[in-house]
């Protein structure tokens, strides 16, 4: 996809990954990048910085994200990319209370599901659009100390999959955004946690990597190349591999 004169949404805009999507699409000539966080000053730091729309949204509600992508088909046009980009981490394994369980897998998950629900019937009957989702390398190959993390992370590469599968046949175009530590609020003070093995990578080359991926209109987007092995020697021999992750488990103990 040329993302010159496209209509681009991004949520989770206010730091991050999400700010700097925002400003690489908006270098590569977007007509509207509209900046989507439930951080409303965050959100309009982002908007006022690269000239985009500021729109506040708690993307735990499937209600507020229907809206917020009514109002802009209606105001600005019809949505050609759309990136759930939001996510949060949750510390710690099966004992992780059921309302966090609940919040980390609607805003991890259901935020794409939803995102999909509304946008696909739109995509599809004008021809087609993009789906940029975020999920992480522990969507590929879990996540010490977090359970909930590296299940719901699955779950989004999950859901991206069958997205593709499903809908590529009627012009629908899906990339996962897989990356290993960047640096952003989430891992902030976790510079030497198990996700930095490889090194913490700025936002902005993670940015660039999904515009080179959507350009391409390819699936996987792994600004971390080291992961691509990582997956492979999984799937060469699962137990092995288990046992390194057993290994990484006893240096590295999660997140707290």
């Amino acid at each position: 996809m040329d993302l010159k004169d496209k209509i681009i949404v991004v949520t989770g805009a206010a730091s991050g990954i999400g700010r700097a999507l925002c400003h690489r699409f908006a270098q590569e000539g977007a007509r509207h990048v509209i900046c989507v966080d439930r951080d409303a000053t965050g959100v309009a730091q982002t908007a006022a910085d690269m000239g985009g729309t500021a729109i506040t949204v708690d993307v735990s509600r499937e209600a507020e994200i229907t809206a917020m992508i009514d109002r802009v088909e209606a105001e600005l046009g019809p949505i050609d990319l759309f990136c759930s980009n939001a996510g949060i981490s949750i510390a710690g394994g099966v004992e992780v209370p059921n309302d966090d369980w609940q919040r980390i897998w609607d805003i991890n998950v259901m935020s794409h599901v939803w995102a999909a629900r509304k946008l696909v019937p739109l995509m599809t009957a004008r021809g087609g659009g993009y789906l940029l989702n975020t999920a992480s390398a522990a969507g590929l190959l879990n996540q010490v100390g977090s359970a909930p993390y590296g299940v719901t992370k699955h779950a989004a590469v999950g859901l991206a999959e069958w997205l593709a599968m499903t809908y590529g046949d009627q012009g629908i175009k899906v990339s996962v955004l897989c990356p290993q530590a960047v640096r952003t609020e989430m891992t902030r003070g976790h510079e030497d946690h198990v996700a930095a093995i490889d090194g913490m990578m700025e936002p902005e080359p993670v940015a660039e990597a999904c515009v080179q991926t959507i350009r391409d209109e390819t699936f996987l987007v792994l600004p971390h190349k080291e992961v691509l092995g990582y997956m492979r020697h999984k799937t060469a021999d699962y137990d092995r591999w288990i046992g390194g992750m057993r290994k990484l488990n006893r240096r590295f103990g999660g997140f707290e």
